[in-house]
């Protein structure tokens, strides 16, 4: 049986993305021709993951129509916006029965490569690990939340939102690039957990770390070798880096 079958993708796509200054949904700006959600279905079907789920919300009409020329695609809709603990209970009906693993994935990280998605899933399946975040190393960290390990071991303790970030937790440069890959069975029991007790008042999908390892269970950290894939689009400006990362080489799409 081939390795990856056991894999379902979950693509994060239902934010408006206000920052863009675009009436578009965010994942449907265009990137090098295609819209940035195009970018990471390809990147995750050349990951060998057939089965991908998107997560629509605004304007889910535009969205559905740009993800469902890809084949294996399915939707699930996220009817307010509460955070990203919330956009992947939107999707548990589509999950049931719980079996194998979940790779959670942003519509606006067109950037994070097949090769990259295919180490984070090998990780957490050579190690039995609960959940497997993707992180990156980066000069400037703000914005983003914030890995935090253990002084002891180096293991993943949690990840902390930088608006929740105590100043010693914000000095850290590892972050979160929002991509991770979950033992099915044991997400959505911990989801059902998690509160929304944080500045933002959402359910972050963050919390599930801090849920496993109250629990005893494995969570480990994959770091990206380049931490430019991690590169999210939020402005216009982000989406003029991404352009100029692709023209230059350093990153492949």
């Amino acid at each position: 049986m081939n390795n990856e079958t056991t894999v379902t993708a979950v693509i994060l796509a239902a934010g408006k993305g206000t920052r863009m200054k675009s009436e578009l949904p965010k994942v449907a700006v265009v990137l090098n021709e295609s819209p940035l959600l195009i970018h990471v279905l390809q990147n995750i079907d050349n990951a060998g993951i057939q089965r991908k789920i998107v997560v629509v919300g605004y304007r889910k009409d535009i969205v559905t129509v740009i993800a469902e020329k890809f084949p294996g695609v399915e939707f699930a809709e996220q009817t307010e916006q509460l955070g990203t603990g919330h956009a992947v209970i939107s999707a548990e009906k589509n999950l049931q029965p719980y079996a194998g693993y979940i790779l959670v994935a942003c519509g606006d990280a067109p950037l994070i490569s097949a090769s990259s998605f295919k180490e984070l899933i090998q990780l957490h399946k050579e190690n039995q690990y609960s959940a497997t975040v993707l992180s990156a190393k980066m000069d400037d960290p703000t914005g983003y939340g914030r890995i935090i390990r253990s002084s002891d071991d180096g293991s993943l303790l949690r990840i902390v939102e930088q608006k929740d970030a105590t100043p010693e937790e914000k000095a850290v440069n590892e972050v979160n690039t929002g991509t991770y890959c979950f033992t099915a069975e044991h997400l959505f029991d911990a989801l059902k957990k998690i509160g929304n007790d944080n500045v933002q008042k959402e359910y972050y999908l963050t919390d599930v770390i801090k849920i496993f390892r109250s629990q005893g269970k494995k969570v480990g950290a994959l770091t990206l070798k380049n931490a430019l894939e991690s590169h999210g689009i939020n402005s216009p400006e982000d989406l003029e880096k991404a352009k100029q990362y692709i023209d230059k080489g350093l990153v492949g799409v």
